[in-house]
């Protein structure tokens, strides 16, 4: 299959990228250093340079992703909504007009992002994080059902949050409960090619239980 996975360069973008390389994927991994997600123009060159050379995309795996917070509601800060607006939605949006197309051309594709808990139940102080969340899971879903009469589906990814092997070094004593490893991650995302696309298209995996 041919992969494509933005946000390629940290942790979990590592473990994706090793998981389909394992299959014998084809992994394009993509991150700021090389293309800037924020620019359509670049985003949709990508795209086109994919499409001249596989004429299809089996995989979208969005990986960008941020935080931004508060102590309290009355502290937010609006600085942080533009911020994770640019991080969580604008580089989304870029992403899947770009490739809507190039899943449409497979015949057994996938486009996934990783949400958090937090969208469904926000906290006072994570007003513009979880309010970001809660548009890119509208976005993909939106998504969803451009794809429903394809081969294709979109899907969200719920995790409380992620923890890595470079985590758990730095933070021995830490349990990390209800975190999800990358690796599972991984798998997840993996397993979604499993089933028929109708049945995990428009859908919400949720990790974090």
């Amino acid at each position: 299959m041919i992969i494509l996975i933005t946000g390629a360069a940290g942790p979990t973008g590592q473990a994706v990228t090793e998981y389909f390389e394992q299959r014998g994927d084809t992994v394009i991994g993509v991150d700021k250093d090389d293309v800037d997600l924020l620019d359509r123009e670049a985003v949709q060159a990508l795209a086109n340079r994919i499409a001249a050379e596989h004429g299809r995309v089996d995989g979208v795996v969005h990986l960008v992703g941020g935080w931004r917070g508060s102590k309290t509601f009355a502290d937010t800060d609006l600085g942080h909504w533009d911020d994770l607006h640019d991080l969580l939605i604008r580089t989304l949006q870029h992403v899947s007009l770009a490739f809507e197309p190039l899943l449409r051309a497979s015949d057994n594709g996938r486009f996934v992002i990783v949400s958090a808990k937090a969208a469904e139940k926000p906290t006072a102080g994570g007003a513009a994080y979880a309010a970001a969340k809660a548009a890119t899971e509208a976005w993909t879903m939106s998504l969803a059902d451009a794809l429903k009469e394809t081969d294709s589906a979109a899907t969200i990814i719920v995790v409380k949050a992620l923890v890595n092997d470079a985590m758990r070094a730095a933070k021995p004593e830490a349990k990390f409960a209800g975190f999800t490893d990358v690796r599972d991650l991984a798998e997840a995302i993996g397993g979604l090619y499993e089933r028929p696309a109708a049945s995990v298209n428009g859908t919400r995996l949720d990790l974090s239980a």
